[in-house]
């Protein structure tokens, strides 16, 4: 009897948490009748800005993607640091975040159409899509309902997936949000779009192993192209992931596949089986499913840990909670 009740506690445990991470709570036309037009203006308001900046995409998606592994996709990441706490925005993995004006213009754009309605969470799930759209990257749906929350610490970014990380690291940050093998290796092709400071890869080209060397899982002729544009201290310059500077296509998995990738996370692609034949298909077909595929992982990742219902709040300014 103490079996079966463990059993069933066991299961309604799964039930639950895969209905937190699943996001059971959100769905497609949330907005439909308590602010019919509210998805126009998002995309309008967002257009406005990446047509002017085409950059702000790949910055939008990564703080999509830096909120939702904290907290789950509550709008965190958008709250300022008061006097007597620092918020995530603050932590050092999200100190070179961008594109916060863009996420305060749509929500005020959508304020001023329906106050209280719509949620900076939302508005940044919303954001973070039409601006890769908008760069001619992939369109998907994006449920909606969720709510703000109220709580952002810097200690809770140091859980971000660090750019150091190796393969049984990163498949257990995923797995704990509720994502798959093919998930990781799916939404790690945003690097497509990404830039990065030579900071960040310093000690891949200059001291690995804490003796001046290499990461020998470079490739050897790479290292000295990165070399020329980054010293062992430099703090400022930026580095494109991939070759084709701001377009959202393939090319991350093809520089992948031939040991270009600019993190060891990167690197750590070929190192699983799963995440390593995906990388070889990609760059072997040119991206046949990737578009298909980052639009179904976007939504999975975009329900992590969502606030529905009465929890949290709708904040009117998304840097404060109200």
């Amino acid at each position: 009897m103490a079996i079966q009740k463990n059993i069933v506690f066991q299961i309604l445990l799964v039930y639950l948490v895969l209905n937190i991470v699943n996001g059971s709570g959100l769905k497609l036309g949330f907005y439909r009748k308590t602010c019919p037009r509210a998805e126009d203006i998002v995309y309008a308001t967002t257009a406005k800005y990446i047509h002017s900046a085409p950059p702000l995409a790949a910055s939008l998606l990564r703080m999509h993607f830096h909120d939702c592994f904290v907290r789950g996709c509550d709008g965190s990441i958008l709250l300022n640091s008061t006097a007597t706490s620092k918020a995530e925005k603050d932590g050092p993995p999200n100190i070179s975040l961008r594109g916060f004006q863009v996420v305060d213009a749509v929500k005020a754009a959508v304020e001023a159409e329906c106050p209280g309605v719509v949620s900076c969470a939302d508005v940044l799930a919303l954001v973070a899509r039409d601006a890769i759209h908008q760069i001619r990257g992939p369109f998907w749906p994006v449920p909606l309902g969720r709510r703000d929350g109220r709580v952002s610490l810097l200690a809770d970014s140091f859980t971000l997936p660090p750019p150091f990380a190796n393969i049984t690291v990163l498949k257990a940050i995923f797995a704990s949000k509720g994502l798959s093998v093919k998930d990781l290796v799916v939404l790690s092709g945003s690097h497509t779009v990404g830039v990065s400071h030579c900071s960040t890869i310093a000690t891949r080209l200059y001291n690995f192993t804490g003796k001046g060397d290499t990461d020998p899982s470079l490739d050897p002729t790479y290292v000295p192209q990165l070399k020329k544009i980054c010293s062992p201290t430099d703090q400022t310059t930026l580095l494109a992931m991939d070759s084709t500077v701001g377009k959202f296509d393939t090319n991350y998995y093809k520089g992948v596949s031939k040991h270009r990738g600019l993190f060891q996370s990167d690197a750590a692609l070929l190192n699983d089986n799963q995440t390593s034949a995906y990388v070889k298909f990609q760059s072997r077909t040119h991206g046949y499913s990737f578009f298909k595929d980052f639009g179904v992982s976007m939504v999975k990742m975009g329900k992590i840990g969502v606030l529905t219902g009465t929890d949290g709040e709708i904040r009117k300014t998304c840097a404060f909670i109200n």
